[in-house]
């Protein structure tokens, strides 16, 4: 790591240009990489050539992959290939692959691998935008056992030149002690926690004069908690990370947005499908990783954010996202039947003419009832039947349509919003 004092490297002030054409030269090399060495993508790829895939439109016609198929896949698997396919890279007795220096597992459990590259899941970039530098302590309160999060963000301390205190999580007592012992000038972990150990020293009486920054993920971490750590002395800043593809974006100190990482490729789709959404308007967050070890194309992470216009104030010329705003799976149940948001885009694909559409689920458990929001400039004659007719052949129940003029509905990312009463 070479950083100025204001950056982690250079990477992170580069002409976007030079960026993009550096990303989009990568892909198709990822993209053949994954065919030869992820069966999964051997198997989802199947006749696409790879050496095509240069532009971001060429890789939207690319199937999304989404954690409810990596999970199936790695079930399907566990026999022979616990990560389902999807790593390049194992142990001895795991699909004959080596290269992995630890294995972790999130809930389902899914199983990620941890490969041998420094910083491998490149989390140094966030907390030196946090404000860590060289020759501090660290103090990690993530977890160090089963998930990754405690090495994903010790690793990137050292990438930095700190040095780590492996708190992990719990044991409020004894973390506290040792942060009052070492006077850790930065704390890693969950914002909830952090305020916990803060509480806990104004109780006790524990004065903690050395730290000063935060690296907080995990959770969400409103302006009130923010301001809140801020009143005792200490300036917190967000990561937008996952288990799967290490570090996405990350908090700077100007406040606005998060700054993608520089080896991700970052589309926002509309929930239910692959197909981009216009800048600005919130989908589902889709990640390509260039990471060798775990190469993860076209990767739905689940979340829901938007893309932000112009640079951050800081000079780093990346693009920004406003951050986590809520999961885009939104299925739902109405009577008895699950509803999909892929169906919701079926049915608006099936009609071009219509706009930004949301179905809504209203009424009480037992006797609800759907509503087609869907907005519509000029609606030719009979246009709300037909819809009424798709929204029946689709999803095998009746729902009511309501034609909105453009711009009415709001960008949320919602398409399924479950209005029921439950009381």
């Amino acid at each position: 790591m070479s950083a100025t004092p204001e950056f982690f490297d250079a990477l992170e002030t580069r002409d976007p240009s030079e960026r993009e054409s550096a990303l989009m030269a990568a892909l198709p090399r990822q993209i053949a990489h994954a065919q030869a060495h992820a069966p999964a993508f051997a198997q989802l790829l199947e006749g696409i050539e790879a050496q095509a895939i240069t532009s971001r439109a060429a890789l939207a016609r690319l199937p999304v992959v989404r954690k409810h198929e990596l999970l199936e896949r790695q079930k399907a698997q566990r026999d022979k290939d616990v990560f389902g396919g999807f790593s390049a890279i194992g142990w001895r007795g795991a699909a004959a692959r080596a290269g992995a220096r630890r294995v972790f597992q999130s809930p389902g459990p899914i199983y990620e691998p941890e490969g041998q590259a420094a910083d491998y899941w490149r989390m140094g970039r966030a907390l030196f935008a946090a404000g860590f530098r060289p020759g501090d302590l660290a103090h990690c309160s993530f977890s160090y056992h089963l998930t990754p999060a405690g090495s994903m963000m010790e690793t990137g301390a050292h990438a930095v030149g700190c040095t780590v205190f492996a708190g992990g999580v719990g044991n409020t007592e004894l973390q506290l002690q040792a942060m009052a012992e070492l006077r850790p000038q930065g704390y890693i972990g969950t914002p909830s926690f952090l305020k916990i150990l803060l509480d806990k020293a104004q109780e006790t009486g524990v004065s903690l004069p050395s730290l000063r920054k935060a690296l907080v993920s995990g959770e969400a971490f409103p302006p009130s908690l923010r301001d809140h750590l801020r009143g005792r002395g200490i300036e917190g800043y967000q990561c937008y990370a996952t288990a799967d593809l290490g570090l996405i974006a990350y908090e700077t100190p100007a406040r606005e947005g998060l700054v993608l990482d520089e080896s991700v490729i970052v589309e926002i789709v509309r929930p239910g499908t692959g197909d981009p959404v216009p800048e600005g308007e919130v989908g589902e967050v889709v990640v390509t990783t260039l990471n060798p070890d775990y190469p993860l194309i076209r990767f739905g992470t689940g979340d829901l954010s938007a893309v932000m216009p112009g640079r951050c104030p800081t000079g780093r010329t990346n693009t920004r996202i406003r951050g986590w705003m809520g999961r885009a799976d939104q299925t739902t149940k109405v009577r008895g039947m699950f509803v999909h948001p892929s169906q919701v885009a079926e049915i608006a694909r099936r009609h071009p003419e219509l706009g930004r559409v949301r179905l809504v689920v209203e009424g009480e458990m037992a006797q609800d009832r759907m509503r087609l929001s869907a907005e519509c400039g000029q609606p030719a004659q009979g246009l709300a039947e037909r819809v009424a007719d798709s929204i029946r052949e689709i999803t095998k129940l009746r729902g009511e349509v309501e034609l909105v003029a453009p711009g009415s509905l709001p960008n949320d990312g919602k398409v399924i919003e479950d209005a029921r009463r439950y009381d």
